[in-house]
């Protein structure tokens, strides 16, 4: 298996070191552009980016969380948050495929030992891209887990059936998650191509459509002792693994509602009628239409500006994580995650207001901000959000330590 992930990064060539937040920006945005320009067309016929994550995969952006003591960037969890967002305004399938690779990195961070840690920041650092293996169908919840792992000898054996597993079919490690015999959570990591693992491509969701987000079946996967992490232990004190996994997806989703304002910037400036009892000669100079056009501006700035100061607040933690400090990150976070959500569809949705029924086309694949802003805003509902935050100010109520928080 080494010798199938030394031909994988020779084949992709050599991996950028990223040497500034300045310099990870730019690289985002020039990726985005190039990204963009073929988007729509992936969306429309359902075409794998696989050319595309090779090309971030080569940027260095993958590795821009690895701690600087194990040769990273170390970037501020805002700057990560920021650099998810200009991605994901470029292609937001593309934007979401990394959430679970930047989540796995920091679940490495909290709890993986020293040696594994200098292992898989190494294979990151090299432009390796960490898949998921987590979300199951058919359970009482999304926190419960079918999938077990159980001893063999020196190391362990997985069984088990993921669905929506993102990136997945991009990756070189899946990372399964799976409980034990005392019903603990653990991460293992297993390459690509390992015996007993079946990657299917069979997400058909109407929205993300290009994620990768397949099923992975696990048919008596033998994974290595030194390879599990016990994933558990993350939510058994205070630690900033969901802040950094939630703060990512507020950076997806606030990426797909600025895509959306430009396409209707671009829309109405260039091709909207102005409705007849405006009195205007332009679509741009109806009184209403500017005024809804502020609104979603408005909009997006404050969830971009609450990114921001969520992104430090999750710095903070990081460097002393106590119980006050990831609460105030966790509850930071949520806000976050609820403006970005309602911005996103708000704006995916008043593109069709203001532009008019023209803008429908199939050939023109607007709505793929739309189906994208819906799908992907499904994670973690926000009516939980509202809750923690109100729970914890008016009843002291700690919010619970999970990954979607």
């Amino acid at each position: 298996m080494e010798n199938v992930l030394r031909l994988k990064q020779e084949t992709r060539g050599a991996v950028r070191v990223i040497q500034s937040d300045d310099e990870a920006v730019n690289i985002a945005r020039a990726l985005a552009a190039d990204f963009a320009k073929s988007a729509g067309a992936r969306d429309l016929n359902r075409t794998l980016p696989y050319a595309e994550l090779d090309a971030l995969s080569q940027s260095g952006l993958l590795a821009i969380t690895v701690p600087s003591e194990y040769g990273g960037l170390d970037v501020s969890n805002a700057v990560l948050a920021e650099i998810t967002a200009i991605i994901a305004e470029g292609d937001a399938s593309i934007g979401q495929i990394p959430q679970n690779h930047f989540y796995i990195l920091e679940a490495l961070r909290t709890d993986g030992s020293e040696e594994q840690k200098r292992y898989f920041f190494e294979r990151a650092l090299a432009g390796d891209r960490f898949g998921n293996a987590l979300s199951e169908k058919g359970t009482k919840t999304v926190g419960h887990f079918n999938t077990r792992i159980s001893r063999e000898g020196l190391g362990y054996r997985i069984n088990g059936r993921k669905f929506y597993s993102t990136g997945v079919l991009f990756a070189d490690w899946v990372t399964i998650f799976a409980v034990d015999a005392d019903d603990r959570l653990t991460m293992s990591f297993v390459a690509q191509g390992a015996a007993g693992i079946e990657l299917v491509d069979d997400w058909d969701g109407f929205g993300q459509r290009t994620t990768g987000s397949g099923s992975t079946i696990l048919n008596n996967v033998y994974v290595n002792a030194d390879a599990v992490v016990h994933h558990h232990k993350g939510f058994e004190r205070p630690s900033t693994i969901g802040s950094v996994g939630q703060i990512i997806h507020a950076g997806v989703d606030l990426g797909i509602a600025r895509a959306a304002f430009a396409e209707t910037l671009n829309f109405v400036k260039t091709q909207a009628r102005p409705w007849m009892d405006s009195g205007v000669e332009r679509a741009s100079d109806d009184p209403l239409t500017i005024a809804k056009v502020g609104q979603i501006a408005i909009g997006i700035e404050a969830a971009s500006a609450m990114i921001e100061r969520a992104g430090r607040k999750v710095d903070l933690a990081q460097i002393d994580p106590t119980e006050a400090k990831v609460i105030d990150a966790t509850l930071a976070v949520a806000t976050a995650k609820v403006l970005t959500t309602e911005i996103a569809l708000e704006a995916s949705t008043t593109l069709f207001e203001l532009a008019g029924t023209s803008s429908t086309r199939i050939g023109l694949n607007l709505d793929r901000h739309w189906r994208n802003a819906r799908t992907h805003t499904l994670h973690d509902p926000v009516r939980w959000k509202y809750h923690v935050v109100g729970n914890y100010h008016l009843n002291d109520v700690r919010p619970p330590k999970n990954g979607a928080l």
